[in-house]
Parts: C-alpha cells; sequence; structure tokens
C-alpha cells in the first residue's frame, strides 16, 4: 500500500472529492488541511479580529496575505499530526511568495514521495478556463478583481512541491482516482 497521499492544487480542482474517494478505496482517513488550519493557526497567534479587520479595509487578497503567516505552520502541523491517511491541501497551502515559508513546506514534503498537484488541464491557459467556470460562484469571495485561478495555475510553488501530476478534464472523479492509485503504487 502506498504512503502517505497528499493532494496539492489550486480551489476546486477535485482535491476534496479524490481525497475522499481514495481514503475510501484504501481504507484510511481522508484529512483536509483547510478544515484543520484554524487550529493550527491559533496556536502561533491568528487574530480573528485582526483578520476581521483587514478583510474590511483590504478586501479578500489582503486576508488570504495575513493568512500566508501561518500556512507553513498548519502544513508542518497537519504531516506531524496525521499519518497513514490521504491529506488534501486547501489551495493557498502550497502556494507561497516568501521564499523562507516555501523553505519550510518544501522541507515538510521532502519525505513524501506522493505529493500530487491535481490540475484540470496540462494546457495551463485551459485549465485557468476551466477553473473560472467552476468558481463563478465565488466572485464575491475572490474580488478585487484578481484572478486566484490564475495565480493558483501559474506559480511555480504547486510545481516545485508535487512530485506526480494528474489531470482531471474528460474524467470522472474515480478514473482520476485510479490513475493516481497507479502512480502511487497502490
Amino acid at each position: 500500500m502506498p504512503s502517505d497521499i497528499i493532494l496539492i492544487g489550486p480551489v476546486r480542482t477535485g482535491k476534496s472529492t479524490l481525497g475522499r474517494l481514495l481514503a475510501d478505496k484504501l481504507g484510511l482517513p481522508h484529512v483536509a488541511l483547510d478544515d484543520q488550519r484554524w487550529n493550527y493557526y491559533q496556536e502561533i497567534g491568528y487574530d480573528e479580529i485582526l483578520a476581521q479587520h483587514i478583510r474590511q479595509t483590504g478586501g479578500f487578497v489582503a486576508l488570504v496575505f495575513y493568512w500566508k503567516l501561518f500556512d507553513a505552520y498548519a502544513v508542518e502541523r497537519v504531516l506531524a499530526d496525521h499519518h497513514d491517511c490521504v491529506i488534501a491541501f486547501g489551495a493557498g497551502h502550497s502556494v507561497f511568495e516568501s521564499q523562507e515559508l516555501f523553505a519550510r513546506v518544501q522541507k515538510a514534503l521532502a519525505p513524501y514521495p506522493n505529493v500530487v498537484l491535481v490540475l484540470p488541464s496540462p494546457d495551463r491557459q485551459e485549465s485557468i478556463r476551466i477553473l473560472n467556470e467552476r468558481t463563478r460562484d465565488l466572485v464575491g469571495s475572490f474580488g478585487q478583481g484578481f484572478n486566484w485561478n490564475e495565480y493558483f495555475v501559474r506559480h511555480r510553488s504547486n510545481y516545485d512541491l508535487a512530485k506526480l501530476v494528474v489531470y482531471t478534464k474528460d474524467k470522472t472523479p474515480e478514473e482520476t482516482r485510479d490513475e493516481i492509485l497507479e502512480l502511487v503504487g497502490g
């Protein structure tokens, strides 16, 4: 059986769905870092009142960059706390502007052979188009004219962290799950 499987990639690429499918097939726990992160953030001083203020004054983009201060720690903690499982990262947990924070995450993921980047297509522009369609309902959340899908698809962090890549276009979630299992030797 493969060791832990870690899924990374942009918003709405199917990480959570694939995580649950893989976990069910392998009989392993599924961990969603987006669900765990708030407790980890608070361990190192995350301030919800400050976060609300940042959101109100700087918008969602500013809030995301506040979260970045806590993301590397959350990755380190989830990997320390959970073993023999399938972990789905949130979109921001694998993308860093700070070289220092990126290096921490890269070091934390180094022992894991099954870090899988999930994208719709090998064509980055097509992936952005597909993800723009999938996230139309998030426009208010994303906002401020910043294209998060382009940011996540084009950012080199995902590609530098990934040890495997799968593309979901024209595949069912089950077909993609089986492709991942084949890639990781499961």
